[in-house]
């Protein structure tokens, strides 16, 4: 899947397209069709006609107040604001498959408890579900898999499930619609540099941990996420 695919939503047979989310809430910035053509640059007609092509299909969208003192003026409806809020869940969901990415990190099993092996890496202990009879391992952590804390504001170990802790420096963020790829050089590395993790979550999340190339943060991963296999069988892939 490539970085600029173009999510839509059918509904009976008109789709729901970028342009068509922009529109609606450049009406509701502006108070009025007009002001929404104009901020826009397009045509007033054809704008207004996709209105009532979308209208016909979903329902009402926009509420139209015509004359009074400030001579009118548009504001959308409900039905136009859980169409915007479906749009951007959909966005969110592709976003996620197109850009999730994976980081590896080797090392030795010096440990095991069943399913799970602690594995001696560059960045420190890293406890995932790895064969019984892998010696050493290379772990892979999807980016989905990862959450994000504030150092002040780690949840304690025994409050949450078995979790991977690693802190880092963000070195790079990388912001879409709805979610973001953030870029962590994890504390420790080895010798060639640091290593890097990458994280995916939410724009709100971004938001409320004010997150930013050079801010301090802690990241963390299950457990049962982490998946190893032995490095010898990677290395043949």
């Amino acid at each position: 899947m490539e970085k600029g695919f173009d999510p839509y939503l059918r509904i009976d047979d008109v789709a729901v397209d970028r342009s068509d989310v922009e529109m609606l809430r450049a009406i509701a910035d502006c108070g009025s069709l007009s002001g929404a053509a104009d901020a826009l640059e397009r045509s007033y007609p054809r704008l207004q006609q996709r209105v009532v092509e979308l209208e016909s299909a979903i329902g009402p969208l926009v509420d139209r107040t015509r004359g009074g003192a400030d001579g009118g003026g548009s504001s959308l409806t409900a039905t136009a604001g859980d169409l915007l809020a479906r749009f951007d869940r959909l966005v969110a969901a592709y976003e996620g498959v197109a850009r999730v990415d994976e980081t590896v990190l080797e090392g030795a099993v010096v440990d095991r408890d069943g399913e799970l092996a602690t594995v001696d890496t560059d960045v420190g202990a890293v406890l995932a579900v790895v064969p019984a009879d892998a010696a050493t391992a290379s772990v892979t952590i999807r980016s989905d898999a990862v959450s994000l804390h504030a150092p002040s504001d780690v949840p304690r170990a025994e409050g949450t499930s078995v979790r991977n802790r690693f802190s880092g420096t963000i070195s790079w963020l990388e912001a879409g619609d709805a979610v973001a790829r953030v870029g962590i050089e994890l504390d420790g590395g080895d010798e060639h540099g640091g290593t890097e993790l990458v994280a995916l979550v939410t724009r709100r999340s971004v938001d409320a941990l004010s997150l930013e190339p050079g801010r301090s943060i802690v990241a963390s991963v299950k457990a049962t996420a982490a998946r190893g296999v032995a490095a010898d069988e990677r290395d043949e892939e």
